[in-house]
């Protein structure tokens, strides 16, 4: 038995997170505090992520708590990890996934087919604009930042005709109502390791790679090993319009999709997709790279 403490970050979805690591840690028969944080990704939201810093903003807090010894784990929904974490850092387990669709929230519309021309849509994900724009190319593509529970309420009060957030969020805080049309992958494919949670740890800390095994599902923690290689390859930043997303197809076979577009809508989308035998994270790394060498080739950059 283990006396653990969790950073979090202090928004109501971050909070549900830390809370869900909690209680399954609690049933193993360990004690566990909660250490609440606000980030600076979490205090600047007059900007872009990719103008002030990108994810690690949401992160580098909760990094510095762990080494100082301020607290021994931290929960991180894993698209807002950066690829690369600091020396000493490390992935200790990945979580079974949620969804890891996008879903269009709406007051009025209930697809993004019924959207009239011109409608204004929120998002601060470039990948998100290059494949609603691919999509809707009539729509206006507007800046959306804040915590789940700040966009909806800018929703709300019509600064928008609808957003789109991901499914994940929504339906662990008990809003999956809100949703009015989930986007299947084919349409509109998700961000790497979108819908799954990380839990980083000191690297120097194996007691507490011991607890957190049990907590550990394969076959995410593959899949999104493969999504993320391809981000690190193609330079793993937040300013990158690029969305990846593997699957379990059959038995071990991986299947890679990913997609990059110009932002300022100077190039059509490049699409790549590739599967191959996958059992352990070496092998979905490789095959990330090797997804990211086909988008360079086809023009990503």
């Amino acid at each position: 038995m283990l006396k653990l403490v969790i950073a979090t970050r202090e928004s109501r979805l971050a909070l549900w997170q830390a809370e869900h690591v909690q209680s399954l840690l609690q049933a193993q028969g360990h004690q566990v505090g909660l250490l609440g944080m606000t980030t600076r990704g979490d205090q600047i939201l007059d900007r872009s992520l990719s103008k002030v810093g990108g994810k690690g903003l949401f992160v580098k807090e909760l990094e510095v708590a762990l080494e100082e010894g301020r607290a021994d784990i931290a929960v991180h929904s894993l698209k807002d990890v950066p690829m690369d974490l600091p020396e000493g850092f490390g992935l200790a387990c990945v979580m079974e996934r949620e969804d890891p669709r996008d879903a269009l929230v709406s007051n009025r519309f209930a697809s993004l087919a019924e959207l009239p021309a011109g409608s204004v849509v929120g998002t601060s994900s470039l990948r998100r604009v290059v494949l609603l724009r691919a999509l809707r190319p009539d729509l206006r593509i507007e800046p959306l930042r804040g915590n789940l529970d700040t966009r909806l309420r800018k929703l709300d009060d019509g600064q928008y005709e609808a957003i789109v957030l991901a499914a994940a969020g929504l339906k662990r805080l008990g809003l999956a109502a809100r949703i009015r049309q989930v986007f299947e992958p084919q349409t509109m494919l998700p961000a790497a390791g979108q819908g799954a949670l990380g839990i980083e740890v000191r690297s120097e800390r194996p007691e507490l790679l011991r607890a957190l095994a049990p907590l550990a599902h394969t076959p995410s923690w593959l899949a999104v090993t493969a999504e993320r290689a391809v981000s690190r390859a193609m330079g793993g930043s937040c300013s990158m319009p690029l969305a990846a997303y593997a699957r379990f197809a059959d038995g071990d076979t991986l299947q890679l999709r990913a997609a990059w577009g110009d932002p300022e809508g100077g190039a059509q989308l490049v699409r790549v997709e590739l599967s191959a035998p996958v059992t352990a994270l070496e092998q979905a790394a490789t095959l990330g790279e090797q997804v990211a060498a086909r988008l360079r080739a086809g023009g990503a950059h």
